[in-house]
């Protein structure tokens, strides 16, 4: 993938039919708003959808306290795509247009002919797209490689459940196979942005408690990011997905220490009696790497162990 990194810890739908949510989306600190016009909007009311997402986005401001905007649009096969593209064409500070229900490369190439052709020009919104059927998984490798454009994969459970008839369970054992499948698929084709299934629950400490390990769980499966769909959910999820404490903590000995040991010639070395070796100190740069992403001041933190040495 051409593109760069991109935070989106948390991505929460907002439903463009309701203007009380739109106008609330302004107040809100989340890494990615991406503003829904398929599956929380009713088919009578996806016109007016898009008439209040148009009126709020041209109305006002750039919502500030988010990194990305995107747009949810109905999916090729529904109708309705069409209709939304030319909508979210002319749109200003949409950054990204979400793809839902893609089966194959045809779905993307679908929106971004369509995208060129109203814009009479090469598009460069980037792409996130939902996998969401059996058969977007077995596509995966293919779907990857479908453009430069592409910036990231989603796992819709809730659909990949209805299409294999599973039922979803505490665990997520059963969204195990297609979690790593998207995950491994991504990572290969170098996706930057990787994000988890939706946690249905939410509004009390029991739902938060949930919500923090499932997103524990995602993050070490892989996915860099959460779907949500309650702003009382971003919190979580978007401490979940940034380095923790200690994990911050070891990169920056990791990377301190590994500087030192370069300078004396040593390709391995030992801290707190463990090997550390070249994909340990891989894995300590990604961390500091996506702690700088996330505001935290590396360098203050590396300063913090100046005097760490390789064992």
């Amino acid at each position: 993938m051409a593109l760069g990194p991109v935070l989106r810890r948390a991505l929460l739908y907002v439903p463009a039919s309701s203007p009380r949510m739109l106008q609330k989306s302004r107040t809100l600190n989340v890494d990615t708003l991406a503003y829904d016009l398929e599956d929380s909007v009713a088919i009578a009311q996806k016109a007016d959808a898009r008439s209040n997402l148009k009126r709020f986005l041209t109305s006002g401001p750039r919502p500030y306290g988010s990194r990305e905007i995107a747009v949810r649009i109905n999916s090729p096969s529904s109708g309705f795509a069409i209709e939304d593209l030319s909508t979210v064409s002319d749109l200003p500070h949409v950054d990204t247009v979400v793809i839902p229900k893609v089966s194959g490369p045809s779905d993307i190439h679908f929106v971004i002919d369509a995208l060129k052709k109203k814009q009479d020009r090469s598009p460069s919104t980037r792409i996130l797209v939902l996998i969401e059927s059996a058969e977007a998984v077995q596509a995966l490798p293919s779907i990857c490689k479908a453009s430069p454009l592409l910036s990231g994969l989603i796992f819709a459970a809730e659909d990949f459940a209805l299409d294999l008839s599973l039922t979803r369970t505490p665990g997520l054992n059963e969204f195990l196979y297609a979690r790593s499948a998207i995950v491994t698929a991504a990572v290969a084709a170098k996706v930057p942005s990787i994000i988890d299934l939706v946690h249905t629950s939410y509004g009390n400490v029991e739902a938060l408690d949930s919500l923090r390990d499932e997103s524990l769980g995602g993050k070490g499966l892989g996915f860099n990011g959460k779907q949500v769909i309650h702003p009382s959910q971003v919190d979580t999820v978007q401490e979940a997905f940034s380095p923790g404490k200690s994990e911050l903590m070891w990169a920056a000995r990791i990377m301190v220490a590994n500087e030192k040991a370069e300078a004396m010639g040593k390709g391995a070395w030992g801290l707190d009696g463990k090997m550390i070796d070249v994909p340990v100190v891989g894995k300590a740069k990604s961390i500091l790497t996506r702690a700088s992403l996330c505001g935290i001041h590396v360098d203050e933190v590396k300063a913090m162990w100046k005097f760490q040495e390789p064992e």
